[in-house]
């Protein structure tokens, strides 16, 4: 017999647990702030010395200056690490609530029809994937000419400089987040507490979507309005598809693409 009282707690558990993380590194990550000015600009003074310039600040009292300045710029191994271990432990947590009470697979999108588990979900997946990632890349345009792209600083952060990074990112870190996102914010909060409590999936789709956005902070409120109608989007392909792995292979593709164009091949929207 299902748990679902369990299991909801496990599944509320991991969100609040994830919304503290985001909220705790979203000072760490801040798009507003240039990526510039996060650093010192080092100026080699002929001498074999380095020099550090500071941009200029508003005086503020010893205290507040204490208190207001940060530490140093987190680097692209330590952010991406951060992501991939705090993303993994939650999705063993979350698995391990679905395990102990017993939640039917099919309630969280996993079934022997071929749309839910076979080749047609990947490629329902890729489809979808694909079109949000061209719709993606015309809001980055628009975005671009405004000046205001939420994720070009997180984005820059996060994209590795070599080879094997980028195999790293590509082969490991987006396939976690993909993983565990949908399996949280879709699966879980979705189709799992519409199975357990009786309750239409479509106001679950929506409140999820905007626990989704709050758990995305580090992009700035644009980024949170954006990330929060791309997880409406990805909750209304699992409520109408009833499968994680469509929504799982779309969520990739949309960060694979967003990366590729933009870090790896050097793409400016605008």
């Amino acid at each position: 017999m299902t748990r679902w009282a369990a299991f909801a707690g496990v599944t509320l558990t991991v969100l609040a647990l994830l919304l503290v993380l985001a909220r705790l590194s979203q000072s760490a990550v801040d798009p507003h702030v240039p990526r510039a000015r996060r650093r010192f600009d080092r100026l080699d003074d002929g001498a074999g010395h380095l020099e550090a310039t500071a941009p200029k600040r508003r005086p503020v009292s010893p205290a507040a200056a204490t208190l207001a300045e940060p530490g140093p710029a987190p680097t692209t191994p330590t952010l991406l690490a951060n992501v991939t271990v705090s993303h993994g432990l939650f999705g063993v947590l979350l698995l391990g609530g679905v395990w102990l009470a017993d939640v039917p697979a099919a309630a969280l999108g996993v079934t022997p029809a071929p749309l839910s588990t076979g080749p047609p979900a990947v490629a329902a997946g890729l489809a979808l994937g694909v079109g949000i990632a061209l719709a993606n890349a015309a809001a980055a345009g628009l975005a671009g000419a405004l000046e205001v792209d939420p994720s070009r600083e997180l984005r820059a952060l996060l994209a590795p400089d070599s080879a094997g990074g980028w195999a790293v990112l590509l082969g490991i870190v987006l396939p976690v987040i993909a993983a565990f996102e949908e399996l949280l914010f879709r699966a879980a909060l979705v189709g799992g507490f519409a199975a357990g409590f009786g309750v239409s999936p479509w106001p679950l789709a929506v409140l999820s979507s905007v626990a989704f956005a709050a758990g995305h902070g580090a992009q700035g409120r644009l980024g949170v309005v954006v990330t929060g109608l791309l997880g409406f989007v990805l909750a209304a392909a699992f409520v109408l598809t009833g499968s994680l792995l469509v929504v799982v292979v779309a969520h990739y593709v949309v960060n694979a693409v967003e990366f590729g164009l933009a870090e790896g091949l050097g793409w400016e929207p605008g």
